[in-house]
């Protein structure tokens, strides 16, 4: 039964679900749209102020875990959505169509993400996941006028749902074997060794949540859904969506024993390689920004992945460790591309020769795009330095070498088109197509969004103290 208790841990989900509401009442009254963008905003900020209030939990909600990892992955979600909201009011900003909703789709995502990752139950995790999932296919697809945006939408939705079926298979086969659907109940229902019908049912669950996350072979509607969905969109997908799923996945790794056996250690061993190696190699000859950027997602989760193999004590610090690096570095560089784009000015400017020579017209974007690509190669003195480091400190305490070696050779390899991409950005062109950004406010507070995005990146490279210990409190809980 739920009880007052309940009810004041899941505030932030609730707040999130009554901004969610408000915005629509508000919408089917008067469309205003810089007010329903507030509107979130506000809601989102509140729920942030709310979240630490609700930890530590003395009682979870039924089907909900609310401990450390939870309050963890909530706090990135709600600064992820809050970033998106402000990028996507001066992306949307002249749009003919109807743009309100767009943020009410967004706040009904945010729920899913926050109920997701407090999932203790196979029910739980699978309402939430559609509940986050059904609305990115109304983001990507918002401006259906381009092509191929429309494209992106409806790819998203079959191959989601076939990963939906994959997940729903693999649960009915544990459910089956065990009869419970609570994880910690499959906790201790599982102390034997695994049968072949729970190592199905686990391999067919990390097949539909490595969808979620593109890991390879698994990976192939990345790159075309990020070119041709809206860039808030796709910040939202890369960030919000996959934090979410692998922070179920590693939940259920360390709850369920199936997850641990050796047969799937190595099977996970093994997409992790090729994750991190194909990410890589496929994003070396990219001309588009936002594919370059798909592709540099598919290999940071194959990095992140040694903390699923490895699976001890330190595998919940890592993980929180490299996606804070990882969201923050992810929002500045699609952050860029959000402020040089729009959805009726033709297709976003995601090509890499629109950037050529930005810095000689907008030195601030360049600025920002440089720190989060030298952050993204994991070059020291920023955020994504400290990730990498403690995904390799990760693989070499758990003596996975070939995974050490695969971090190694992928960060070599994303060197060249990082660099590439940065180069680019100070070679100025006779000639060349300019296009720049507009200066109404709301590209105003979009660029203050991105240097502050900046100036976390250098100073969590170069004082990651306060975040560790952050990660760490939370994750002991």
């Amino acid at each position: 039964m739920l009880t007052a208790a309940h009810l004041f841990t899941l505030l932030p989900l609730i707040i999130v679900g009554a901004t969610a509401v408000a915005a629509m009442l508000g919408i089917a009254w008067r469309r205003h749209h810089a007010g329903t963008a507030l509107v979130s905003a506000a809601g989102l900020i509140v729920a942030l102020l709310l979240l630490p209030l609700t930890y530590p939990a003395a009682d979870s909600p039924p089907l909900m875990q609310v401990d450390g990892l939870a309050v963890m992955a909530g706090a990135l979600i709600l600064l992820s959505a809050l970033v998106t909201v402000i990028l996507s009011h001066h992306y949307l900003t002249g749009y003919i169509g109807p743009r309100e909703e767009f943020y009410l789709l967004l706040l009904c995502a945010t729920a899913g993400a926050l109920a997701l990752v407090a999932s203790d139950h196979l029910a739980m995790l699978f309402i939430s996941l559609e509940l986050l999932s059904m609305p990115l296919y109304g983001m990507l697809a918002y401006s259906f006028r381009a092509e191929r945006s429309l494209e992106a939408g409806i790819k998203y939705l079959l191959l989601s749902a076939a990963a939906t079926a994959f997940l729903l298979f693999g649960m009915a086969l544990i459910y089956a074997r065990t009869g419970y659907l609570d994880l910690a109940v499959l906790a201790g229902a599982l102390t034997g060794a695994p049968d072949l019908w729970m190592l199905a049912g686990a391999a067919l669950m990390v097949v539909g949540l490595g969808f979620k996350l593109s890991i390879v072979p698994f990976h192939l509607w990345t790159p075309d859904v990020y070119q041709g969905g809206p860039a808030p969109a796709t910040i939202f997908l890369a960030t919000v969506s996959k934090l979410a799923v692998f922070v179920v996945l590693l939940r259920l790794v360390h709850a369920a024993p199936v997850f641990s056996s050796e047969w799937l250690q190595t099977l996970v061993t093994v997409l992790a390689l090729l994750t991190m190696l194909g990410g890589n190699l496929l994003a070396l000859f990219q001309a588009n920004l936002k594919r370059l950027l798909g592709y540099s997602s598919i290999a940071h989760f194959g990095y992140l992945l040694v903390a699923i193999v490895a699976g001890n004590a330190l595998a919940t610090e890592t993980t929180g460790v490299y996606l804070v690096t990882y969201l923050v570095t992810t929002l500045a560089a699609f952050g860029v591309v959000t402020l040089v784009s729009s959805p009726f000015g033709g297709e976003d400017a995601d090509g890499l020769p629109v950037y050529r020579g930005l810095f000689w017209r907008r030195p601030y974007l360049a600025a920002v795009m440089t720190v989060s690509f030298l952050s993204l190669a994991g070059i020291p003195l920023t955020a994504g330095f400290i990730g990498k480091f403690y995904v390799i400190a990760l693989g070499v305490a758990a003596s996975q070498w070939w995974l050490v070696g695969g971090i190694v050779a992928g960060s070599a390899i994303g060197l060249y088109y990082y660099l590439r991409v940065i180069v680019t950005l100070y070679l100025p062109e006779p000639g060349m197509r300019r296009r720049d950004v507009s200066n109404d406010w709301g590209s105003r507070i979009g660029g203050v969004t991105l240097v502050a995005l900046a100036v976390a990146i250098l100073v969590l490279g170069i004082y990651p103290a306060p975040m560790i210990d952050w990660v760490q409190g939370l994750s002991a809980g």
